[in-house]
């Protein structure tokens, strides 16, 4: 399987350090956390669209349909359990539809994208043992974020790196 090319919105700084004090919870309960993730572009993000390539149309659709919108506030409440055996733990994330009809416009725009439909997250762990499950919900409480997401960046596996498409610094 290819690895996949990804547009994500990022939290600002505060939006950062709550999500990340949420996975050192878990890895100080020596559960899997996003803190295991040691590559230098890890950073609490919720994906756009991921995809073995992205179209030039996409990412221009993505400038101007959701750069010119940032920043933008969103809630994070309640805990998501994606997959079979071992899981992905998330954290579900509410936009208002404005945003999810703009995000919805990018995704059009790339027909070979690794997911249907749009299930805006932020990612808490990866690979958990279900029977791990009920140690997650007491190292991670009842959580309540608002955000506000300020940057759009693409992330490309080929070479290695993040680029800024709007706000952020």
């Amino acid at each position: 399987m290819p690895r996949l090319h990804s547009l994500e919105l990022l939290p600002d700084e505060a939006g950062r350090e709550a999500v990340v004090a949420l996975w050192q919870r878990l890895r100080d309960a020596e559960l899997p956390s996003q803190l295991d993730h040691r590559g230098s572009t890890n950073a609490p993000h919720v994906s756009v669209v991921e995809a073995p390539g992205l179209p030039d149309a996409a990412l221009d659709v993505a400038q101007v349909r959701l750069g010119g919108l940032l920043p933008v506030r969103a809630s994070a409440a309640g805990l998501l359990v994606l997959g079979q055996d071992r899981v992905t733990v998330a954290l579900s994330v509410a936009l208002d539809d404005d945003v999810v009809r703009r995000v919805l416009a990018v995704r059009v725009q790339v027909p070979d994208r690794a997911h249907g439909g749009w299930l805006p997250h932020l990612t808490l762990a990866r690979r958990v043992e279900r029977a791990d499950l009920p140690r997650v919900l007491d190292a991670l409480g009842a959580v309540e974020l608002d955000l506000r997401l300020t940057e759009l960046r693409r992330w490309d596996p080929e070479r290695g790196h993040v680029t800024s498409l709007a706000g952020g610094a």
